[in-house]
């Protein structure tokens, strides 16, 4: 397992420096023509065998159905449009009782602005995968401690390395990390460049540099460790306290620790990747109505309460006479209280392939994942329940730039050129994506 570590970073350094090369060319193409050839359509996958990522997609959802498949309300939508909110709103909602009500139907009450008239989907929850570890799917919270563990488990066999992916992918706050890294930094620059130096080989542990910037981050004793520091008990001032001390026969070489700080400086990090969580439904199982799991939302149960609470004062402002600029920025302000979104394509034969994005993925993720999942690899157009055409200009727009957030559907259509080529297929989905679909 320390030789993946090892890979890890080592495609990390190339990956810099491949994106430092620039733009490639072809060997038999001049500049100029190479330049002037990109297309700007959509790469399409070969039709054949079902790719490695998609059988693994297609193994974690039936081991997810297999489970969920008793709770009959799973992964059926809801229609919650503007108007009826603002209904349940006037009819004193604000006063129910909620014990009378699920959580879920208090997330109901969030405005979808951008889906006047398009249902809003559910499921069960918001899953993640770290191929680097293992397979599985699970919820955050889970690989946060299970990636944890990976981690420190490989301390023994790679320190050096492993220190720094623990600090880089176990603390979460990106400004901590780095006034951390800053000061570990320092610690390892004043012994290399005073490697003689005693005062340097010291670092106490009530300096409230240390505890305020140091300590607090998770694998920051353990790059100590590596560093060549050992924590003894010191005479300072008349009293006994605590340091980390450095030793040069605790490391091999000098080198160590500019290896060490270049490491640590690179900011690699294992990343957790959000599963699609794709699912297959048919038009029946759409038309039910259920809500977003709290996973969805950017509040706490808590906030949300508080969110309750202020509905009035909402309604008080949408009586009120407002500049478009003023309802745009309000309009934002409902939209950022999510962190995911639901997206729906519904198919011609009224198949329905959903899965599950952040709502700071680009609209070519969704692109991407309807490909992966097609039959035919031929190109197509995604059009909004209203008609409007999703364009190439569209793809590097964020799901919340575009409004698509918390959930939509989205309409498929084959490209008009080559939909004589495509009307012979009976599926517009791949067999080993039918597979996902629940029963009815």
């Amino acid at each position: 397992m320390a030789e993946k570590i090892k890979k890890f970073f080592a495609k990390k350094k190339a990956d810099a420096k491949f994106k430092l090369a620039g733009p490639g060319r072809r060997l038999d193409v001049s500049s100029d023509s190479s330049s002037s050839s990109v297309a700007p359509s959509r790469p399409a996958a070969s039709r054949g065998a079902p790719t490695e990522a998609t059988i693994h997609a297609a193994i974690a959802a039936e081991a997810r159905l297999g489970s969920q498949r008793k709770d009959t309300n799973f992964n059926t939508s809801f229609g919650a449009i503007q108007a009826q909110v603002r209904r349940e709103l006037q009819a004193g909602l604000k006063n129910e009782d909620p014990k009378h009500s699920p959580p879920s139907q208090r997330h109901s009450m969030e405005r979808e602005v951008e889906l006047e008239a398009s249902p809003t989907l559910a499921v069960r929850g918001v899953y993640y995968r770290c191929p680097f570890v293992s397979n599985e799917i699970l919820p955050k919270d889970e690989w946060k401690s299970k990636l944890a563990e990976f981690l420190f488990e490989q301390l023994e066999a790679e320190r050096c390395l492993t220190a720094c992916l623990i600090i880089h992918s176990c603390n979460y706050n990106r400004t901590k990390i780095s006034d951390g890294v800053e000061v570990l930094c320092k610690y390892l620059d004043n012994i290399i460049a005073n490697p003689d130096e005693p005062k340097f080989h010291k670092i106490r542990c009530s300096n409230a540099t240390f505890k305020e910037k140091v300590l607090p981050l998770v694998g920051s004793t353990e790059l100590l460790y590596a560093a060549g520091f050992r924590q003894q008990s010191l005479e300072h001032n008349g009293v006994m306290e605590e340091f980390w001390v450095f030793e040069k026969d605790n490391i091999e070489e000098m080198k160590t620790l500019l290896d060490l700080r270049e490491t640590l400086k690179e900011e690699a990090r294992i990343d957790i990747e959000l599963d699609r969580n794709a699912q297959v439904l048919f038009a029946a199982q759409a038309s039910a109505r259920y809500n977003l799991p709290p996973d969805f939302f950017q509040l706490s149960p808590e906030e949300l309460k508080k969110e309750q609470q202020s509905k009035t004062e909402m309604m008080e402002k949408q009586m009120q006479l407002r500049t478009k600029v003023m309802r745009e920025r309000e309009e934002q302000r409902e939209l950022r209280r999510y962190k995911y979104a639901l997206i729906r394509v519904r198919f011609p034969d009224d198949c329905f392939l959903q899965g599950t994005f952040s709502v700071y993925e680009k609209f070519s993720a969704v692109v991407e994942f309807v490909q992966e999942h097609l039959n035919e690899s031929a190109p197509f157009i995604l059009y909004s329940t209203t008609g409007h055409k999703l364009e190439e200009t569209d793809y590097d727009s964020t799901l919340l730039a575009l409004k698509l957030v918390p959930a939509t559907v989205l309409i498929f259509g084959w490209d008009t050129d080559s939909a004589d080529e495509t009307n012979q297929y009976n599926t517009y989905l791949k067999p080993e994506t039918m597979i996902l679909a629940q029963p009815l």
